[in-house]
């Protein structure tokens, strides 16, 4: 099975995770290249060399209508509160007028307008909304009233962007994420003092395995941890595999430990074809108040949050009464997560769940050539089967055209 394993030994940042993959296709310039024409509005990548402690990788500056990240940090430090690895997440929203900020809808829009593939965007926007989500939790405020200021949006939209981006070339079977070390002590953010990891920080790892570590100062920013718990189908230390690329993405500032992310690509020693089996959190309520139009829209709010499958199945309750059961399929990490949207988006007041293994055909997507256009195959193989089956959207576009 195609792995990647992200070891996280002093946290992790968006430029980080981006420069590590950057690190991981071998070659940076043309990684730059392909970066700088998704065309995120006034943003451009530079790749650069980089070495921390004796070891070579690579690191990622964004520039947003010229100026860079670490210049941002110097000259308007009060929109921000202070990263270690001073990168790129501003989220304040009570400071000087002439300052434009963003909102939640506005990266919305800035995202989807990209000539991106579906799936990056898709990516990056659940990302984001993560984001969003706790720094609501950390200011006690509703999501529509959380805004981002401007430069440092653009940052995260950057890093965000690319993450997904480059996590879509690689296209891993299965991601791995080391345990993060956070860092210790204090920031000093425009609200004040307050504790590493910061609150927004903390809210998004929330059933994810953390340390503190040995080094003082903030290691895991927002964008950092949002990006781990969307991509990790697992954390843990790094299985038995074989190691066919290293990938080194630096920080910005240096400690007596290498300030960076290491990624390793290779194949997992059990491989789909040995009949390893996948590991899923299945969740299961009973409704018996809710209307169909109700239970549809809970249904779409699951799977737009990244569900791997969402059913319901006509069943007969107590007092004779007929009801739905909904099921959510999830990554044994985002548990917690769906509990809390199934809670928030239907009536139930409980919820079942188990852990459970499943056996599973490695997905690729290929494309056929016809006379009537391009068609999306996906691709299934694993267990001596291969089949590939037309994508709907495309055959359906097909024939309305032909019509």
């Amino acid at each position: 099975m195609k792995t990647l394993y992200l070891e996280c030994n002093m946290g992790a940042a968006g430029d980080m995770l981006t420069a590590a993959l950057a690190d991981l296709t071998g070659n940076r310039e043309a990684c730059e290249a392909e970066l700088n024409a998704l065309g995120i509005p006034g943003v451009t990548f530079d790749l650069q060399v980089s070495a921390k402690c004796g070891i070579v990788g690579v690191h990622s500056d964004v520039r947003v209508n010229g100026v860079s990240e670490g210049e941002e940090h110097v000259h308007a430090h009060e929109h921000e509160h202070s990263h270690d690895h001073d990168h790129e997440h501003h989220h304040e929203h009570e400071h000087e007028h002439h300052h434009h900020h963003t909102s939640m809808h506005d990266i919305e829009h800035i995202i989807g307008d990209l000539a991106i593939p579906s799936k990056v965007k898709e990516d990056a926007v659940s990302i984001y909304k993560l984001i969003a989500d706790a720094e609501s939790k950390a200011h006690g405020r509703p999501v529509e009233e959380i805004h981002f200021h401007e430069v440092g949006a653009m940052d995260a939209v950057a890093d965000i962007v690319a993450v997904c981006y480059l996590m879509d070339k690689i296209a891993p079977d299965r991601v791995i994420v080391s345990p993060i070390h956070v860092g210790y002590g204090e920031v000093k953010c425009a609200h004040g003092i307050v504790p590493v990891p910061a609150p927004a920080t903390a809210a998004i790892l929330e059933g994810v395995p953390v340390s503190a570590g040995h080094i003082e100062g903030e290691l895991c920013t927002p964008t950092g941890a949002a990006l781990l718990k969307h991509f990790a189908d697992e954390f843990g230390q790094m299985p038995e595999m074989s190691i066919s690329k290293t990938g080194y993405g630096m920080g910005r500032k240096d400690f007596e430990q290498a300030n960076c992310v290491r990624a390793m690509l290779g194949e997992a020693a059990g491989s789909i074809a040995d009949d390893t089996p996948d590991r899923i959190a299945e969740l299961k309520c009973n409704l018996d108040d809710m209307t169909g139009e109700d239970i549809a829209y809970a249904t779409g709010v699951l799977m737009d949050a990244g569900a791997l499958d969402v059913f319901t199945t006509a069943i007969g309750m107590k007092k004779g009464r007929p009801g739905i059961m909904l099921t959510v399929l999830c990554r044994t990490s985002d548990k917690e997560k769906f509990a809390k949207l199934i809670f928030e988006n239907t009536t139930t007041i409980g919820i079942r769940y188990l852990e459970e293994s499943r056996y599973i055909l490695k997905r690729t997507e290929d494309t056929a050539h016809s006379r009537f256009g391009d068609v999306r195959m996906k691709v299934t193989e694993g267990y001596g089967v291969k089949r590939a089956k037309p994508e709907y959207d495309d055959i359906a576009g097909i024939a309305d055209r032909e019509v």
